[in-house]
């Protein structure tokens, strides 16, 4: 089944399937479920007017998929373009949210430091 371009796993329940869209978390897909009135069953056994209905609602309700990518994307381009603090921690690729930097932000750095050995050196074979 597809629903916004993407492919929902046939074998999960419903509430669990929609949440392999961009932009819909656990919490959302009940509230959609509650919504449109369809039962949490397995999602190979929705029908087709089940699916149209949980499609239209998503579609006339909630930005998801590629056109929320793009708003969080011109969302951070505006606020690198005023060089506001944030755009200017999103542009050097540093925390942008107050966490620390003088360790634990090696993710969004990159591994900077490499972990070291033990110091001994492997005895070679003869």
């Amino acid at each position: 089944m597809r629903l916004s371009g993407v492919t929902i796993p046939d074998n999960k329940k419903l509430e669990i399937a929609l949440t392999y869209l961009y932009g819909i978390g656990p919490t959302l897909s009940s509230k959609i479920l509650r919504s449109t009135k369809v039962t949490n069953k397995l999602a190979k056994d929705l029908t087709k007017d089940e699916i149209g209905k949980i499609q239209s609602f998503i579609e006339k309700n909630f930005k998801i998929e590629g056109s929320l990518r793009q708003d969080l994307k011109q969302n951070i381009q505006r606020l690198k373009d005023i060089q506001c603090y944030r755009g200017i921690r999103h542009m050097k690729r540093l925390p942008v949210r107050g966490q620390r930097t003088k360790t634990n932000s090696r993710t969004i750095r990159g591994n900077v430091r490499k972990t070291a050995g033990s110091g001994k050196r492997k005895v070679e074979l003869k």
